[in-house]
Formats: structure tokens, sequence, C-alpha cells
């Protein structure tokens, strides 16, 4: 293989982020030589397919990590805690997708097409956002660039896939059950999800509001460089399988319209303009589901707010609101210089 060829990793590489991240480092013809899987206890010895050869998964754990170059981290904020410190000790890049370190200040928190300068600062570790964070700013940072924002209101829409695997079974299980007449169960929702919304993403805080609503706000002003952005979210759970969809309303400090607002959209790397009203032409969640970029539409002058824009804004939660995010990051930093491998890398 060639120099520019790297030891990855993906350490939770069962779960259905590690699934989608063996995926996309396929299609997107990701620069790989050797690739290690790392899961729990429970699921190491299980093999995985990829590229015509049977991977086998191991066992993550400390001292893994020696002759790595970057691993993918998809296996929530305990496990980073307890390893990312030993792979960065070992000279591994660690691209996290967990909460764990997002709001720590000497871990980037990056969107490529956003901050991609804060990537030339890490420490070893790059953090990937919330997913319902990623897709909203793909919507809202187009229009802060334009017009300069004040503060956001957002609503998402949030597909169960953002659980996890668990939940998608639930839902479908319940659906099955309503068809055949018989007692719809639940056990990863409080309420039964098939038919139902839950306004409710996370625990609750003290001040009444979930975690999903608190790092919508603390991730939005790390990202846009804006520590003071006002940021109010209200979360909710819904039965779609994949793919967030947020609605929002934001206030600007330069007068606005929406010719100009379509216009800074559709120039936006990370998103795609789907806005003719008159032939209801919108996005919707099975449009954008396994797209790389996100739909927004439904931009309008906002009737409540001085210099506001309400807008709809939809992205598939597993690419970029975490696998293909954190991948983009990694290539973009192959493509800066910012990442070499450590030796000449031969897939086995």
């Amino acid at each position: 293989m060639k120099t520019s060829s790297f030891t990855v990793a993906i350490v939770g590489a069962t779960g259905a982020v590690g699934q989608e991240l063996l995926r996309l480092l396929r299609e997107r013809n990701f620069p790989l030589g050797t690739l290690r899987l790392f899961a729990s206890a429970r699921s190491a010895g299980r093999s995985v397919e990829f590229g015509g050869k049977t991977l086998t998964v191991e066992e993550a754990r400390p001292g893994v990590f020696g002759d790595i170059d970057v691993a993918f981290f998809a296996a929530g904020g305990p496990v980073t805690r307890a390893l990312a410190p030993d792979a960065v000790k070992a000279g591994c890049l660690v691209i996290d997708k967990s909460s764990a370190l997002r709001m720590d200040p000497t871990v980037p928190l990056v969107i490529p097409e956003i901050n991609p300068q804060e990537l030339r600062r890490h420490q070893g570790i790059i953090a990937n956002p919330n997913c319902s964070t990623a897709v909203t700013l793909m919507g809202l940072w187009p229009l802060h660039q334009a017009f300069g924002l004040k503060r956001y209101f957002v609503s998402t829409y949030q597909s169960v896939s953002g659980t996890g695997a668990e939940a998608v079974r639930e839902l479908e299980g319940q659906i099955q059950s309503h068809a055949k007449g018989v007692p719809l169960t639940r056990k990863v929702y409080p309420y039964q999800i098939a038919f139902n919304v839950l306004p409710q993403v996370d625990t609750f805080g003290a001040n009444g509001y979930t975690g999903e609503e608190t790092k919508m706000m603390l991730e939005s002003r790390k990202i846009m460089g804006l520590p003071n952005l006002r940021v109010s979210a209200t979360c909710v759970r819904v039965p779609v399988v994949r793919a967030h969809s947020a609605a929002v309303t934001a206030e600007f400090e330069r007068p606005v319209s929406v010719e100009a607002a379509r216009a800074a959209v559709a120039a936006f790397s990370g998103a795609q303009l789907v806005d003719e009203p008159a032939q209801m032409k919108y996005p919707t969640p099975l449009d954008f589901a396994e797209k790389v970029k996100c739909g927004v539409g439904r931009i309008r002058v906002d009737t409540a707010l001085e210099n506001g824009l309400s807008f709809w804004v939809t992205g598939d939660n597993l690419w970029k609101g975490a696998a293909l995010n954190a991948l983009q990051n990694a290539e973009l930093m192959i493509r800066e210089g910012l990442l070499r491998p450590k030796a000449v890398a031969v897939m086995t």
C-alpha cells in the first residue's frame, strides 16, 4: 500500500454508528491500510465482513492502540473516558462521538463546514457534536454568516435510531402489534413511541430542560464561536426510523430577506436548498436519510421577531449527526497534512 494508508480503529464497531462508519469508510474510499474493530467483551469474537474480508471484533481495552493512527470512538461516554487517554498516550488520534469531552476547553468540537480551523489545536482528541446540534447548524450557520445571529429557538423531531438499534426494533414491533390487534409492549421509552411523540430526549435537569436541549445550547455556542448565544430548545422523539428534523426560528443583527437567506443556504457546502412552497417541495426525513448534505426549506420571514427568519432542516442523524461528520474531520485533517500514518500499513 502507499504511505498514505492509515491504520484505523472503530471502538464500538458493532453499534449503529460503528456500522455506518464501516460503510462510509468503504464508500468514501478512505485511505485505509489496516482496519481493527473493537467493542465490549460481550461482542468480542464476532465476525464482520468488510471489503471482501472477514474481520474479528476485539475487546476494547487499554494497550491496544499502539499501532493505530486514528480511532473513531462510537461506544459512549464511559468508554471514551476510560480508553481515550490511553489511545492518545499511544500516539493515536481519537475522534469521539460521545458527549464526554465536548465541552472540555482543550478538546475541539468540530463540524468541518463551520469551524475547521479548530482541528489545528487538538491535543489528541476531537469531539463530534450532538446529532441534533449538527443537523440544526447546517441550516443556521449560513444564515449567521449572512445576517449575524443573535438568538434562536428550536423544536426538534428526532428519529428513534438516535436512541439505538433497540429503539428501532421497539418502534417496528409496536407497529406490527398494532396491525395485528395485539397489545403493544415498551421497554426503551417511557411511553409508546408508535403513533406518538415524546417531548423528552435525555433526562431532565433542575431547570426543566433535558440534557439534549442543554447540549444544543452549549454546543452551538462552542462550534459557532458565540459564547453568549441565547438558545431555547425543545427536543422531541418522533416515530421516524432515521434522520432528525428541526423547526428553527432565529433572530439576527441585520435585516433579513427570504431571497438572501435562500442564496446563503444554496451556497453553503453542508446544505441542500429544497424550498419551493408553491410546488410543496421541502425536505423530509425519508428524502435525507443516507445523504451527505442536510436539507433546508420552509424559509420565511418570522412574524414575531425583528430581523427574524424561520426555517426547517432535516439531516441523517447517523451520518452528519455522527459517523459522517467524524469521517469528514479525519479526511480534512489528511488533506491539510494534520494527520499522517505512523508507518506504511498493509490491509489485513
